[in-house]
């Protein structure tokens, strides 16, 4: 089996709710995402995705990843999808860095491995131990008033698990989370949310100021050593995002305190890297969230099958980002119920992406 063609097209999932606001004046309605598609000369074909979250999010964007796509779908071509370790060390060998990018190549062939086997995604990176799992979604950075009703109506669609969105004025988001904290039932997951945009000392007071409310903090500087003077002396449990990356990055982790960590498959740069540093963290004792940047379908069929492998003694929860967008390119599956989601059955990512729907390719590799 060979790879024959690759196909890179451009689409736009909406943000369901309106505005996606986030610290340091991010925002979003929609952003432009990027899917691939690769068949084997089998006839076999397999899908990945990769939607970042603007340009100032993590570093990298629509037009970078896509000028990797073309030198990297260029030398992959004749080559076979389903070595995956092959595969990735030819992306390597031709491009340094540019995980995002690869990350949505690997993708599609782990989904063509997976069609080539009989077997869904899940079976092939640990074996399905969690039949279903829990969601989480993201809360907008708003008023408290309007944290709290977010809250309050994704609650009762079943969600329990709740990433409320601060990093900016620390009186101002101590009052969102108390707000957001209050309207949430009891055994509901709370997350004080930075995405790395406080100040040391606006995360210091952040921090003080939400100490004896049953809620988590998550990253709130932008490095790790910074959290983890941010965090000193707190009895807060904290969670690291943005600023894991690589395996050496889980013990730093760690060793600043942190009992959780949430792994993105783009900026880890695939699912093997993902499922490898998923199982290193379950050993080192840490929780772990599954998610990526942004997306639909695709991504998250990807995102359910690393947790359907996952410990379920260590995971956490999960992101199911067609449900906070409308980027149903699959008929908007998985599908999640109650709150709880699925990895499909069937073999590699499970879905069908209906192609036509997508228009013309923004460029097709040949060979």
């Amino acid at each position: 089996m060979k790879i024959t063609r690759i196909e890179v097209f451009g689409y736009r999932p909406q943000y369901a709710h309106g505005n996606y606001v986030m610290s340091l004046g991010r925002e979003a309605t929609h952003e432009n995402g990027t899917l691939v598609r690769i068949t084997a000369s089998d006839g076999t074909d397999g899908w990945g995705e990769i939607t970042p979250l603007g340009s100032t999010y993590l570093p990298t964007y629509a037009g970078s990843i896509r000028a990797a796509l073309q030198t990297l779908g260029a030398a992959m071509l004749g080559h076979d999808p389903t070595n995956i370790g092959h595969v990735s060390r030819l992306m390597d060998m031709t491009l340094r860095g540019h995980g995002y990018a690869k990350s949505a190549l690997e993708m599609a062939c782990w989904d063509i491995f997976g069609k080539a086997v009989g077997r869904p995604l899940a079976d092939l990176i640990g074996g399905r131990l969690n039949d279903d799992f829990p969601l989480y979604e993201a809360v907008p950075m708003g008023t408290p008033a309007q944290m709290a009703e977010f809250v309050r109506a994704r609650g009762e669609a079943g969600i329990s698990r709740f990433q409320l969105k601060v990093g900016g004025d620390p009186a101002d988001d101590v009052a969102r989370v108390v707000a957001a904290r209050a309207a949430a039932p009891d055994d509901a997951v709370i997350v004080a949310d930075a995405n790395g945009g406080w100040q040391l000392w606006q995360a210091r007071r952040s921090i003080r100021g939400m100490e004896g409310l049953d809620v988590l903090v998550e990253q709130p500087c932008r490095e790790t050593a910074e959290c983890a003077l941010a965090h000193r002396g707190s009895t807060l449990p904290m969670v690291l995002d943005e600023s894991v990356v690589t395996a050496a990055d889980l013990f730093a982790a760690r060793d600043a305190g942190a009992l959780a960590v949430n792994l993105k498959i783009s900026r880890v740069g695939g699912l093997a890297r993902t499922a490898a540093m998923r199982d290193l963290a379950q050993e080192l004792g840490l929780s772990v969230s599954i998610e990526d940047m942004w997306g639909g379908d695709v991504i998250t069929a990807a995102v359910s099958h690393l947790a359907a492998s996952a410990s379920p003694d260590h995971l956490m929860f999960v992101s199911f980002f067609n449900d906070w967008t409308d980027g149903h390119v699959a008929g908007h599956q998985p599908r999640s119920r109650n709150g709880r989601g699925r990895a499909p059955a069937a073999p590699g990512l499970g879905i069908e992406v209906d192609a036509a729907a997508l228009g013309q390719p923004v460029f097709v590799a040949t060979g």
